[in-house]
């Protein structure tokens, strides 16, 4: 049923849940640690955080005003423009903002990095807001963004160079994965509203699944991936990948997904351990 209208805020809190803040934050630590990972300087490594920053933010905000039709319908009271405690002006004007900060930033990493990021991994993410989303391609966005992630940090700075195949695949992965994880609780509301991406032609179960394995598939490829013998640590973190993911695809109630994304943490862990 739709939403009461509520009053308009002007506190932050409603801008950053409009922004999906707790995924864009994981995928900018992703961005940092990666660039820590490769020993950018100090300064590349900040204006890198940002650019990444600035980006997910006008991915969130342009989800959200494209939505907001759709999340109204469906009476989602946690989406602030559904509910009319943000007013969609202020989500465009902070969404231009955050764009012309996120060009800036982003040409500041060299020419190379910039026009990667902004012309594949942003251009990706808004690209799934305003089509992909609602058709069997929704996974392709999020596999070419998250694979152009490790790329970008490899051609920041004053030592550009390509990152190794097998983490390119790695972040392609863990992309599709996310995309399918991130799907599953909006399942119903989604299709309510005539969004039918791949996860919800799939089901819950079969994505949950399908998840699970991108993201072994993932930890086998990051573990087995690198120059040389893997690490004692590595056969470790893949046999804790191993154990969540039976989780994963056999457990009930929450456990499942709990553990497909502690799955995804240890892919995330070894893939900026085991370094470009």
């Amino acid at each position: 049923m739709p939403v009461a209208p509520q009053s308009v805020s002007s506190g932050p809190l409603p801008l950053l849940r409009a922004a999906h803040i707790g995924p864009g934050l994981a995928v900018t630590v992703v961005a940092g640690l990666l660039a820590v990972e490769r020993d950018l300087a100090a300064t590349t490594t900040i204006v890198l955080v940002a650019a990444v920053l600035t980006g997910q933010l006008t991915v969130g905000w342009g989800n959200d005003l494209r939505d907001a039709g759709r999340d109204r319908a469906v009476g989602r009271t946690d989406k602030p423009l559904a509910t009319g405690e943000l007013a969609p002006r202020t989500v465009a004007v902070c969404l231009a903002v955050a764009a012309v900060a996120c060009v800036v930033f982003s040409m500041l990493l060299g020419w190379r990095a910039g026009l990667v990021h902004l012309g594949v991994g942003l251009a990706c993410g808004h690209a799934y807001n305003l089509w992909f989303k609602a058709t069997a391609f929704s996974w392709l966005p999020y596999a070419v963004a998250f694979a152009v992630l490790p790329v970008v940090v490899a051609l920041a700075g004053s030592d550009p160079a390509w990152p190794p195949g097998w983490m390119v695949l790695t972040a392609a992965l863990l992309g599709v994965a996310a995309h399918l994880l991130n799907a599953l609780p909006d399942l119903a509301d989604d299709e309510a509203t005539g969004v039918r991406g791949l996860p919800h032609r799939l089901g819950a179960s079969v994505s949950r699944v399908l998840a699970t394995g991108l993201l072994l598939l993932g930890s086998v490829v990051v573990v087995l991936g690198p120059a040389g013998a893997p690490t004692a640590g590595a056969w470790a973190a893949l046999g804790v990948a191993v154990v969540l993911g039976a989780v994963a695809m056999l457990g009930r109630g929450r456990a499942p997904f709990y553990a497909a994304t502690a799955v995804a943490l240890v892919d995330v862990v070894l893939l900026v351990v085991a370094g470009p």
